[in-house]
Formats: structure tokens, sequence, C-alpha cells
């Protein structure tokens, strides 16, 4: 079995657009057998990192790259996660 890709979900509390892209990924990786590992980085419990975010959550990392801000496109997460595995 392959290394589950990395993604990293900045997020805010409660933020729906941060808890849709979860699910996004979830679903995504599900569709696709495609083990993920998301971690879940609250901006609010950090001020650099609420600084550097701010309102532009959540923005999504997968496989240690810039992915997505604000929604998580379901057809571009699938080749991305597919593109992690090969």
């Amino acid at each position: 079995m392959s290394d589950p890709v990395p993604v990293i979900i900045y997020t805010r509390t409660e933020c729906h657009l941060c808890d849709e892209a979860e699910e996004t990924v979830h679903e995504v990786a599900g569709e696709t057998d495609v083990p993920v590992d998301i971690e879940l980085v609250n901006v609010d419990t950090d001020d650099e990192l609420s600084e550097k975010y701010g309102e532009r959550v959540p923005y999504v990392y997968v496989d240690g790259r810039p992915a997505f801000k604000f929604r998580v496109d379901a057809d571009r997460l699938r080749e991305k996660l597919t593109a992690a595995q090969e």
C-alpha cells in the first residue's frame, strides 16, 4: 500500500468553508482509494499563522504544495492526489 498523501488544511474556529474543505478531501480520497493524512491547523491559535492567513482560509496544501484557497475543487483534488501517488 502507498504512503498517505499529506494534506494540511489551515482553518479557523467556526469556519463552514473549512468544514466543507475537509469533507471534500475525505470524499475524494475515498473515491480514489488514495490514503491521505489530514492535518488541521487552526490559525486562530497562533498569532503568526493568524497574521499570515487571516480570513484567507481554508488554505489547503496537498503533498507539501499550496493547492486550494477558500474552496476545494473535487476534480482538481482528484488529479493532485492521483499524481502524488505516482
